[in-house]
């Protein structure tokens, strides 16, 4: 799932590293985390972030943000692209963004799923705060590359057959600040303040007790392989480990790293996407490539960084004050509860009497 190579790499003083040196320093925080790993506190769960997973694990459960439920279309209007600046570009109140075709730009055979949708972003991120967007570590080394990514809202495919991606320019935001950051055995994660609130789109609801057991089911929500977004369910935690992080059979590729995962039962956010293996292998006759897959319950799993680790960092949203309250009550907007001979009637309907 993650994709280092792919990443614009900056120091505080605002240099841009080129390809060879953003590759150097990427191996060598993974061989960093390689080494950690084979510590002994990692001893009793080979499954850390260094360990290889697969991208599909038996059926490919993503689907495009029409195809998705209620539920799973509000969480994502809080998920944002992570796009390199000089990839978008404004037009008035329209923001452009520059793509290319998901199968030109992996070599993919025809028949792929997703072959003709245009793949730019290179992360995934998620509002956790009125101005807070919460992405992986990797993503966001330095402030520099904080300043050079660009937070877009909407990069999403509402109808069949969409083939514009353009944007309004208020849904792009720019870095003010990084808050938190930190590419480590302990986490993977990285908090960005952005240049202004954000008016039309919720802070996602978090687990704060920061804690989530084996065989939760889940659902991850971002931009593999740099796609508009993508919801993927029918996965679960495989293992956990503390409160650092834990693995789970999820459908990710590169350009989800970062994105939000949540409770399939809650609908809370559990935490970061972070890690997994290749995306794409040479198909039969190596011409073009094709999706690396592997069985439901096969492969190391895909790390998940626990949102614990940035609950600190993360004000919890106030309760509605008496006078909000008071005037909730007296608004009349709220539907009274159904009696029990609406709720009879309701299931008569619904047994088709």
């Amino acid at each position: 799932m993650i994709e280092y190579g792919h990443l614009t790499m900056g120091d505080p003083g605002g240099r841009l590293y080129s390809r060879t040196e953003r590759n150097a320093f990427m191996k060598l925080a993974l061989a960093l985390i390689l080494a950690a790993a084979s510590s002994a506190a990692f001893a009793q769960n080979p499954g850390g972030p260094g360990d290889i997973g697969k991208s599909v694990y038996g059926a490919d459960d993503r689907e495009d943000f029409y195809e998705a439920s209620y539920a799973a279309r509000k969480a994502a209007d809080s998920v944002v692209a992570l796009f390199d600046k000089d990839k978008v570009t404004f037009e008035g109140t329209t923001a452009r963004l520059k793509t290319k075709k998901l199968g030109e730009a992996r070599k993919l055979c025809r028949g792929e799923k997703f072959y003709d949708q245009p793949s730019g972003a290179a992360c995934s991120g998620s509002l956790v705060g009125p101005d807070l967007v919460m992405t992986a570590g990797h993503c966001i080394p330095t402030p520099a590359m904080c300043a050079y990514t660009r937070f877009v809202f909407g990069f999403t495919v509402k109808s069949p057959g969409q083939t514009a991606f353009e944007v309004p320019s208020a849904e792009v935001y720019s870095c003010a600040a990084l808050v938190a950051q930190t590419l480590s055995i302990d986490g993977d994660y990285a908090l960005v303040r952005l240049d202004r609130p954000v008016p039309n789109h919720q802070p996602l609801k978090l687990n704060r007790t920061g804690i989530i057991k084996t065989g939760t089911p889940l659902f991850v929500i971002g931009h593999p392989s740099g796609l508009p977004q993508k919801i993927a369910g029918g996965a679960k935690v495989r293992s956990v480990s503390g409160q650092n992080f834990f693995l789970a059979d999820l459908d990710t590729f590169g350009g989800n790293s970062g994105s939000p995962v949540f409770n399939g039962r809650t609908g809370l956010l559990e935490g970061i996407l972070y890690k997994g293996g290749a995306d794409y292998v040479p198909g039969p006759d190596g011409a073009c490539n094709v999706t690396y897959r592997t069985g439901q319950n096969a492969g190391k799993g895909e790390g998940v960084t626990q949102i614990a680790k940035l609950l600190s960092f993360i004000p919890a949203p106030k309760a509605p004050g008496p006078e909000e309250v008071r005037s909730v009550d007296a608004g009349g907007d709220m539907p009274e509860a159904p009696d029990n001979a609406q709720v009879e009637r309701l299931n008569g309907l619904l047994a088709g009497e």
